[in-house]
């Protein structure tokens, strides 16, 4: 018997319209903004926002759902340093304060940037006395030096510590009231925004690492905490960077060596941050969103190419101090990790790294000639990276597995849960190849003893370790826990 079909009521016809438009064009379609698609979809967003009109929302635990992205203007080129009288003078600068340290006040650089502001006839200031690695007292006596000198501009030329000085430099003469702890990072610092307009800066790198060129984070040991901390904020940056190759031709080969592993640990951890929309809390004004917001698809772009040149270009850098082909792309690899790093953010590798450095038992590393203990920046950060990132593995794999393509690794065969593993060994065998590397924290005289005063230093990198996958921040315990299998496991690779 044929079935009979039954007209449907009106009410019937408009309810099955409405559930058509919404089945077949919801939220996530592309043009509303299409939060469902690609890798970096927030599933949590609509559920959110329907939630928060039913019911209160705890803010604190609010997901971002929007990402910024800050970084310096660059000009990069053989011999443009000359060019930076011409800045300040277009900039309107009549007192420039120039910072650099003891050694750097020697090389062409700096004779170049002076006879570009004399040939301006822009008056100016020297200060060489930044430390490498700088400390509060050391950053504390180059404020004390600008503010009676009173600048309308700042021009800094040298490594990431001359950078990330003359940035502080440059906050606390414009902020002469602020205290000195109002702006570091939580929780040794206050971690307040910086609300100020700050005077023009220009960098001028002499290394490829930092990319402190175009990054608003400047980076130095607090003493009394025995901890490394710093200032991050957008409106710290530079207002111009000039990367010049020529400049970075005066570097040992210890110094391409430990400048290129932080740029490789920058696109490493960059690329590997949790996503922007799992950080937490949401803020409730644009002027607290961190510098340091999780990976996200513009970040990416710069942090992997930044990875594929590192890998390419750093080893001939560090073989043949006559590469400048490797120098020159090295530089560039460093301003563009500055820019994915600068707005993505870091997370284990630079976390440990801070009390790797501020706790060194008396480690000298090979090819610095100083006359104190030291532990070069890139050095700390990569002892641990071959542990930090077997750890983090399960967390994205396929983003795992494309770091460790980037190292020429086949993997075609390899399972997801063996990412990690595989970019960890990937690592090892890059460091070893390097030469004069530590091979894990036993060969800078660590002992399994340091290794809760180490953990214990870490805990506070909060900035930093939110931003890190598979570590959990929510429980300190845990978070202890997990933290001293990593340097357990960190101490030989």
């Amino acid at each position: 018997m044929a079935a009979i079909r039954i007209a449907p009521t009106r009410a019937a016809r408009a309810l099955g319209l409405l559930r058509a438009v919404q089945y077949t064009h919801p939220p996530t379609c592309p043009c509303h903004s299409n939060p469902g698609h690609h890798q970096y979809s927030n599933p949590l967003a609509i559920s959110q926002s329907r939630r928060a009109l039913a019911t209160p929302v705890d803010t604190s635990q609010q997901k971002e759902y929007a990402f910024e992205m800050a970084a310096s203007s660059i000009r990069f080129g053989p011999g443009c340093t000359k060019e930076v009288g011409m800045d300040f003078k277009n900039l309107g600068a009549k007192k420039v304060m120039v910072v650099t340290d003891s050694t750097v006040a020697k090389l062409d650089a700096m004779k170049q940037v002076i006879e570009g502001l004399e040939k301006e006839g822009i008056a100016y200031e020297v200060y060489s006395k930044v430390r490498v690695e700088p400390k509060d007292h050391s950053i504390r006596e180059a404020i004390d030096f600008a503010k009676p000198y009173a600048p309308d501009a700042f021009l800094a030329v040298g490594g990431g510590s001359v950078i990330d000085t003359a940035k502080l430099m440059n906050l606390y003469t414009s902020c002469p009231n602020a205290d000195f702890l109002d702006f570091v990072n939580a929780p040794l610092g206050k971690g307040l925004p910086i609300t100020e307009k700050l005077k023009p800066l220009i960098a001028v790198p002499t290394t490829a690492g930092t990319g402190s060129e175009t990054t608003g984070t400047a980076i130095f040991d607090l003493v009394s905490k025995k901890a490394k901390t710093g200032i991050a904020h957008r409106n710290l940056k530079p207002t111009l960077g000039i990367c010049d190759p020529l400049n970075t031709r005066t570097m040992p080969s210890a110094v391409h060596a430990s400048s290129g592993l932080d740029v490789l640990c920058h696109s490493l951890e960059s690329w590997t941050a949790i996503p922007y929309y799992e950080r937490t809390p949401r803020p409730t004004n644009p002027i607290n969103r961190p510098a340091y917001q999780g990976a996200n698809p513009i970040s990416d772009i710069f942090s992997l190419q930044a990875l594929r040149s590192t890998v390419k270009y750093l080893p001939r850098a560090v073989k043949d101090p006559d590469d400048f082909e490797a120098q020159s792309n090295m530089l560039l690899a460093a301003t563009l990790a500055g820019v994915g790093f600068g707005n993505a953010g870091v997370h284990l590798c630079h976390g440990m790294s801070y009390p790797i450095s501020g706790q060194n038992p008396g480690y000298k590393h090979a090819g610095y000639a100083v006359e104190t203990p030291i532990i070069p920046h890139g050095v700390s950060v990569a002892v641990t990276a071959p542990a930090v990132f077997k750890f983090t593995g399960a967390s994205n794999p396929e983003r795992h597995l494309a770091a460790a393509e980037c190292f020429g690794v086949d993997i075609s065969q390899v399972k997801a849960e063996s990412a990690g593993e595989v970019l960890g060994e990937a690592l090892a065998k890059f460091l070893v190849s390097l030469g004069d590397q530590p091979r894990g924290l036993k060969h800078m005289g660590f002992k399994r003893e340091h290794v809760d005063e180490l953990v214990e230093g870490t805990i506070p990198q909060q900035r930093v370790l939110m931003l890190a996958p598979n570590l959990d921040v929510q429980n300190v315990e845990e978070e202890r826990e997990q933290l001293r299998g990593l340097f357990e496991e960190a101490m030989e690779y």
